[in-house]
């Protein structure tokens, strides 16, 4: 899980919220089209191109809108144009069978002392990386680490293959630090395990 700073929301979902009045009343589901293609590439940009959780890279078609705190009408609905509670998670279009993980995997589940937000400062260092591609706690007692790992299913075995993967790829390169680089905005995949194993 890679540190995310929040930037400005996009001027036009600002506006778009604005509109409200007595009659009408901006929800999630009524954003306008141009106004969720704008935060939709607000999100992604801030993050680097990589998933808020798993750090798989964004790719359009595969990827969504991510309610940190749940939009649904028994949690935090109040929350749900909030642009500091919104992330853009992987897995959209999933084919049957496809194991869930991320914003998918968590659904409406949150629990503010369980669940490590990408918003945190110090989440970096509440996990660390092997080599056959696993994410696990730094500190074996810290319970929001394991939980944040069992709720987003960030062990399944698709996650660690893509992750070793990587690993594997860069184990001979003398050095890594090309592949930390920024690019154009964009993160390489898994940026924070390689950081972790080779930096």
């Amino acid at each position: 899980m890679k540190h995310i700073i929040k930037q400005e929301e996009p001027k036009s979902f600002t506006e778009w919220k604005n509109k409200a009045n007595n009659e009408w009343k901006p929800t999630y589901y009524n954003i306008d089209k141009q106004e969720r293609i704008d935060l939709f590439d607000s999100l992604m940009k801030e993050q680097g191109y990589i998933c808020c959780y798993c750090e798989r890279e964004l790719k359009e078609g595969d990827s969504h809108i991510e309610h940190f705190k749940p939009k649904d009408k028994n949690k935090f609905p109040e929350l749900e144009l909030e642009y500091n509670n919104l992330f853009c998670s992987c897995q959209v279009n999933l084919k049957k069978g496809e194991p869930l993980h991320c914003g998918n995997s968590k659904g409406n589940w949150f629990d503010d002392n369980l669940l490590i937000s990408p918003l945190d400062q110090n989440c970096e260092s509440k996990f660390r990386y092997t080599h056959d591609g696993q994410i696990l706690p730094v500190d074996n007692d810290d319970e929001a680490a394991k939980k944040t790992i069992e709720k987003l299913q960030l062990n399944l075995n698709k996650l660690k293959g893509l992750r070793k993967g990587v690993i594997d790829a860069l184990l001979y390169d003398e050095d890594v630090a090309w592949y930390l680089d920024i690019k154009e905005g964009r993160f390489n995949e898994f940026h924070t395990t390689i950081k972790y194993l080779f930096a």
